[in-house]
């Protein structure tokens, strides 16, 4: 009886808002990427030199979302709206999802209306779906898990498990955080009543195919020195060794909207406690497990806990809208629901990119925020997410013009060599635009792709860094550009550009020395 009563339930009503509240997160996105988008993101070029280079593993990722991209690109090409759509897209059915859940958890329209526009204005959110990553594909695997252990506490299924374990094997095939959220699901099954789940064969098949699918990456490990383990580990004491445990809390609340605090706690609330909520404890306990996982860790990105919170939204909404009128009367639910609005465009710059960049650091000095750097990079006028947006083509036009400088005999044995993955995709990436000779970059991926280019040079145009540093490897060093951009990241500004010749020594064993992973 239940189970018709709750099909019908989430058959009936609140589907249409639920996609209108999808269609609008679309069109937010589609708007920015056509008429305020900054330019190309250092991640989305680096992703696209994987694109172009597809195989079972990369340094810092596992591969799904690049032959995605390689895919998409193949068939709609490289341009930016085009190349964002995606990401875009993905917002919207994460969005979709959370209405979904809350249909599962039996809300009605309001609940809707809350899940979905705590969801919406999410400043972390608006990040992530405005550029092409795996993050974005992370936030949906992440949402669809949710939904579908919901659904298996409601009427267990064989079929359920499977698509679970679809969900979990992709979502590690995406990125291989998604191991804290199938951590956080083992014992959340392990510790609630749910555990008579383990005398099927439903979980155990879940997990078999989610680690089928993630073997790929697991082999690839095995055959390049596991990588990413070691990527992982510079990373966390090096990259990310500024971020403190205290950073990681507050980054819950700024991330997700201060305003929805009370949502994603009420949410925490309804999934522990509540007379109804709390048979879906999962939720909850999955919650906390990641949670405690990432503050052990004392190094994590606040966003790392991220995708988890369309449910805790859902949860609280659902929570929210069937509180007795005498404790919420209508006026003050429709006053949150204001709020949730008012917090959301106020705080929209921060994730999207749709002020000039001239009013962006004043806008967020008046709301009292400074430009944040997860890397602990010094910035200026922008965060470290937008302005790694810029510099990017002056930079490969300053390369340029010094390559062209050089005599025609001379460039044919040239070679550019750069600091970070950021500048190598960058000089790739405009190759179709300006004259530029192949790149060799020892930072994580491209390290392994420049070691066929090494024997086969003379001259090397090098980005960045002292002279001094260059003149200890080769003959000859002379300075011949500086790049400049007015609103790109400090340190991949006003770089000097020297050509260098007459390497001094061991390519090979200098090579070796240089491997960056982080």
């Amino acid at each position: 009886m239940f189970a018709d009563d709750r099909k019908r339930n989430i058959l009936s009503g609140g589907i249409p808002l639920i996609l209108g509240f999808s269609l609008f997160k679309l069109v937010i996105h589609l708007y920015s990427n056509l008429f305020a988008n900054y330019g190309i993101f250092r991640d989305e070029l680096y992703y696209l030199a994987c694109a172009d280079r597809l195989a079972l593993g990369y340094v810092d990722h596992p591969p799904l979302s690049i032959h995605i991209l390689s895919l998409w690109k193949w068939i709609f090409g490289e341009n930016l709206f085009v190349l964002r759509f995606l990401p875009a897209l993905l917002g919207a059915l994460t969005v979709l999802l959370t209405g979904l859940i809350i249909r599962r958890l039996r809300g009605g329209n309001l609940a809707v209306i809350f899940g979905c526009l705590a969801v919406i204005g999410a400043p972390v959110m608006l990040a992530m779906n405005t550029t092409y990553s795996m993050n974005s594909f992370d936030f949906f695997f992440w949402t669809l898990a949710m939904y579908l252990c919901i659904a298996i506490v409601q009427e267990p299924h064989p079929r359920l498990w499977m698509l679970l374990g679809l969900v979990i094997g992709l979502g590690l095939l995406n990125k291989a955080g998604v191991l804290w959220l199938g951590a956080g699901i083992l014992l959340a099954f392990l510790f609630t009543k749910n555990r008579r789940q383990f005398k099927t064969s439903g979980p155990w098949a879940a997990g078999g195919l989610a680690a089928l699918l993630f073997s790929p990456f697991i082999i690839w490990n095995l055959f390049n020195d596991f990588a990413h383990l070691e990527f992982i580990r510079n990373a966390t004491s090096m990259k990310y060794a500024g971020i403190t445990r205290l950073d990681f809390i507050g980054g819950q609340i700024l991330l997700q909207n201060p305003v929805s605090l009370f949502l994603w706690i009420a949410g925490l609330y309804y999934f522990f406690f509540h007379r109804e909520g709390k048979q879906y404890r999962i939720v909850g306990i999955v919650y906390a497990v990641v949670f405690a996982i990432l503050l052990i860790n004392g190094h994590s990105k606040p966003e790392y806990l991220s995708p988890i919170y369309p449910a805790l939204f859902a949860g609280g909404a659902v929570w929210l809208e069937g509180t007795r009128n005498r404790k919420f009367p209508v006026l003050l639910k429709l006053f949150l629901a204001v709020l949730l609005v008012t917090g959301g465009v106020l705080l929209a710059p921060v994730g999207l990119p749709v002020l000039p960049e001239a009013k962006f650091g004043p806008y967020i000095r008046t709301l009292g925020i400074s430009p944040p750097s997860t890397e602990g990079h010094e910035l200026e006028a922008l965060p470290q997410y937008y302005a790694d947006m810029h510099g990017w083509r002056d930079m490969a036009r300053t390369v340029s013009g010094v390559y062209q400088t050089l005599p025609e005999e001379e460039r044919r044995k040239t070679i550019v060599f750069a600091q970070n993955y950021g500048e190598a995709g960058a000089v790739e990436y405009y190759t179709g635009t300006f004259d530029l000779p192949p790149v060799i970059c020892p930072h994580n991926s491209f390290w392994k792709w420049s070691r066929p280019l090494l024997s086969d040079f003379e001259t090397v145009i090098v980005l960045g860094r002292s002279r001094e540093d260059f003149e200890q490897v080769f003959e000859s060093v002379e300075e011949a550009a500086v790049t400049q951009s007015r609103w790109a990241i400090p340190y991949e500004n006003n770089l000097p550009v020297y050509i260098c010749r007459g390497f001094k020594g061991d390519i090979t064993l200098f090579w070796e020395q240089l491997r960056t992973y982080h």
